[in-house]
């Protein structure tokens, strides 16, 4: 979202420069008349800014590259295993599936082959999941922890290498030579073995028992070598034990400087586990991993890379250990990341791109990333990336180069990045005509519309725009720049009606800035600060109108043009809110009550539920750490617990069901306001019937709708339909979606209770509502086939599969493609939705079916 009607002075924080409230909030609690407003007060607040050219690995088929990914991984050596799941991960992040994003890299790190390897996937998956250590804390208190990604042992881990013992044991010729040596080291000696130092390289060897002066000896100088008797002490010691036990940091440097000189690979590898052990800070890090590349000392590099890697993202704001991966030469990326260097250079640039993609050590790291990429897709990944880097920076000519190589590698997205340079450049048309060969020339996708719609104006602008999302419901772009249309032609309810379209599914921060500017447009602050409070719930720092303006100001200045609630007429608002099912408006409430409210870990806890309930699963979990840390008692902080295991997957075994029934019925006993009962009896009532106790469970959904717990309609659905009575079952989902304001939900599960022409009419109404929801495809797909539709049956499922990844999805799919004879297709489809989820029983048994009958 883009506007100029406010500007925030960088020298001083609370003043708002060029900003007069009583010119934008025209009326102050009905003072004055409302205004109507211009087309051209309505342009300088309402812009849509592009779409950005996103720098991620987008397959033009996402299902072909998981499935040859599949494929792939069953046929290739472990060592190769690792590699592939990186770039089924980038895959999944392509999509936006975090979680399974999150399951390729720890399968990934769970078939590692090196320890490289291990570190970095380890470090990588540390960061993904950052702001969860507090579920691993709380595992760890009932002692069922684990630790998974922690720092390992390099060392132990480290394969030991099969070092040849040098010569036979025989001294040289000249059997009067002694079979002790003595070295000299300046005023001090050291008396060793001869055969057993000869035995350390083939320089000793050749030293002492070959044709050299040094072997008629028997006192040699090494005061020149640079060191010391202690140092040399140890060597011998060594050379009888084979340890360095104990030794300290300085006479280890010496010992491994002296190792490298004379070739001795056992005594240098012995130096170099022991000095990993010394790395136990980001400075001993830094200083080390300098020596190690001077000194090749692999175990120690890898040692020091772990430490810099625990520190992210914070250790690369340290120009010091930011130069350690800038200036790296081949030489010393392979000392410090074996052959792992394309995975590490893929995780710190992605890592650096979060910070800020614009920076010089982005351009560097993912400079290093293209120089690494070998395969089709790692070049389509990292000359895409650069290529998208190169754009935000203005760098148009360097761009353009890096998007052509990607486009040639086979990154078919990468051709959004060269019409936006060829618009730059002065070449509309020829923008335009780029997108309509790739459109043309391939299965047409959401983003390829989209992007020939900026190059486009009026009519057929708007045409590619529903074409984008007729193909792909979940892209913002198309909504915005329809909403800020409607609304330069004075029609604000249509631009609300569109604008919420998308935010009924999708609760997308620039939408919801969109709104705010629509609301403001029609002089509904309450509305407007609605939105603005659940902007600040879902990222506090937020900034509107080009960043110029902290979202917690505007919030500020609508709130003096709206009623203040005390605390009582707080709960009843929220009350009203959560019984209409209006979680937007619930969440408002609760951030105007955690402003002021005591009792702020029940409210954080109220939060992370319309959190979840709104799929935003990340700020949930953050809302529900802070209801634990603001409980008010041990027991309240135990049940926030509770929620966080159950949340994450820790679920309660079913053989508990008892205990359960017994904890909510002790629940409803204590005192409480209605809503946390309603919550409870509902929950309840869930359980009875997971126990067949259907009498007990109709009790309590019908004491939770007496005290307007309007959710609980849906499990008395539930029982009505379990005691075969659909009608009553019906007529119950039907009250609950004439209370909902959310009630895509509602009319799908309506759907499971009514005849087929009113089951597809409701699961329409349902891909309406929320696209993303991947039962209605399925039974729209299930009746085509029915009827013998067999192709209709299959693009049905195809047009959500191109913007959903969903194993269930995958799996009708593949077993239509079966039925049909396509067994190539069936096995594709087998394979892509075993990468979602390679245990599923019902997958592999399709997958082991299907491959019999392959040719």
């Amino acid at each position: 979202m883009r506007s100029s009607i406010l500007s925030e002075s960088p020298c001083d924080e609370q003043h708002i420069h060029g900003f007069n409230p009583q010119s934008w909030l025209q009326v102050e609690r009905g003072k004055l008349p409302k205004s109507s407003y211009s087309p051209s007060s309505i342009e300088s607040l309402i812009k849509i800014a592009e779409p950005p050219v996103v720098p991620l690995y987008k397959p033009l088929n996402y299902v072909e590259v998981l499935s040859r990914i599949h494929e792939e991984l069953e046929q290739c050596t472990p060592s190769e295993r690792p590699g592939l799941y990186l770039i089924q991960s980038q895959v999944f992040r392509g999509l936006g599936e975090a979680k399974l994003r999150q399951r390729s890299l720890h399968s990934a790190w769970h078939c590692t082959s090196s320890v490289h390897e291990k570190v970095i996937f380890g470090a990588w998956l540390r960061y993904e999941k950052r702001g969860e250590e507090i579920i691993a804390d709380v595992l760890a208190s009932c002692r069922k922890c684990c630790r998974e990604f922690g720092p390992i042992n390099v060392a132990s881990e480290m394969p030991v290498r099969n070092f040849e013992i040098v010569g036979s044991g025989v001294m040289g010729s000249s059997s009067h030579i002694s079979s002790m040596v003595t070295f000299k080291i300046r005023d001090g000696r050291v008396t060793c073995d001869r055969c057993k130092i000869a035995s350390l390289s083939i320089p000793f060897c050749s030293m002492l028992n070959g044709p050299y002066t040094e072997s008629q000896l028997e006192l040699v100088d090494l005061s020149e070598n640079g060191i010391s008797l202690e140092a040399m002490r140890a060597v011998s010691e060594f050379s009888c034990t084979y340890s360095l036990e104990d030794m300290p940091l300085e006479i280890l440097l010496e010992i491994l400087v002296f190792a490298n000189t004379f070739c001795c690979d056992k005594l240098k590898d012995a130096c170099d586990r022991n000095l990993a052990s010394f790395v136990s800070s980001k400075q001993d890090a830094v200083e080390l991993m300098a020596l190690a590349f001077d000194e090749n000392a692999p175990v120690l590099a890898a040692s020091c890379l772990q430490m810099l890697l625990q520190d992210l993202p914070d250790c690369l704001t340290d120009e010091l250990v930011l130069d350690i991966f800038l200036s790296a030469t081949e030489q010393q990326q392979l000392i410090m990341a074996g052959h792992a260097s394309f995975l590490l250079y893929c995780f710190l640039s992605e890592v650096t791109m979060n910070i800020d993609p614009r920076t010089e050590t982005t351009v560097i790291l993912s400079e290093k990333l293209v120089q690494l990429a070998v395969t089709p897709s790692q070049k389509q990944i990292a000359f895409h990336q650069l290529g998208c880097i190169r754009l935000l920076r203005k760098e148009y000519n360097e761009a353009e180069q890096l998007f052509e190589v990607a486009f040639s590698a086979g990154h078919v997205y990468s051709i959004a990045g060269l019409a936006r340079i060829t618009n730059v450049k002065g070449k509309k048309t020829s923008a335009f005509e780029k997108l309509s060969s790739v459109i043309t020339s391939s299965v047409p996708l959401g983003w390829m519309h989209l992007e020939r719609s900026l190059y486009s104006e009026g009519d057929r602008k708007l045409a590619d725009l529903d074409k984008a999302t007729e193909l792909d419901p979940t892209l913002t772009y198309p909504y915005m720049y329809r909403a800020a249309s409607l609304m330069r032609k004075k029609d604000p309810r249509l631009a609300l009606e569109e604008i919420n379209r998308l935010l009924g599914f999708k609760l997308a921060l620039e939408c919801l800035e969109l709104r705010i500017c629509l609301y403001l447009a029609l002089e509904d602050y309450k509305s407007a600060l609605c939105d603005i409070h659940a902007i600040l719930t879902l990222s506090p720092e937020y900034r509107m109108l080009e960043g110029r303006v902290a979202a917690s100001k505007i919030g500020t200045l609508l709130g003096a043009h709206v009623d203040q609630w005390n605390t009582a007429e707080c709960w009843l608002q929220l009350y009203e809110r959560w019984s209409s099912v209006d979680d937007i408006g619930s969440l408002s409430v609760i951030y105007k009550m955690l402003e002021s409210d005591a009792s702020k870990g029940v409210l954080y806890f109220r939060q992370s539920l319309l959190l979840l309930r709104l799929n935003c699963p990340e700020a949930a979990m953050r809302s529900l750490q802070l209801a634990r840390q603001h409980a008010a008692t041990e027991h309240e902080r135990l049940v926030y617990e509770g929620w966080l295991l159950y949340d994450t997957g820790h679920c309660v075994d079913p053989s508990y069901s008892t205990n359960v029934i017994s904890l909510l019925e002790d629940a409803l006993k204590c005192p409480s306001d209605r809503l946390r009962k309603g919550q409870a009896l509902n929950n309840l009532g869930g359980v009875y019937v997971d126990c067949g106790k259907l009498e007990s469970a109709a009790d309590c959904y019908t004491s939770a709708l007496k005290i307007r717990h309007t959710r609980a309609h849906q499990g008395l659905a539930r029982v009505h339909y379990l005691r075969n009575n659909r009608d009553a079952a019906y007529d119950e989902m039907t009250k609950l979606i004439e209370k909902a304001k959310n009630n895509a939900s509602a009319y799908e599960k309506r759907s499971e209770y009514c005849e087929r022409e009113q089951t597809m009419s409701d699961l329409q109404m349902v891909t309406q509502l929320d696209p993303l929801r991947v039962y209605p495809y399925r039974y729209r797909a299930a009746v085509l086939m029915d009827t013998h539709k067999e192709e209709e049956a299959i693009a049905e499922l195809t047009r959500a599969i191109s913007f959903k990844a969903d194993l269930h999805l995958l799996h009708l799919r593949a077993a239509f493609h079966e039925h049909i004879g396509d067994v190539s297709s069936a096995l594709r489809d087998c394979r892509a939705a075993l990468s979602l989820d390679p245990n599923h029983q019902e997958m592999l048994d399709l997958q082991k079916r299907v491959n019999s009958q392959e040719p």
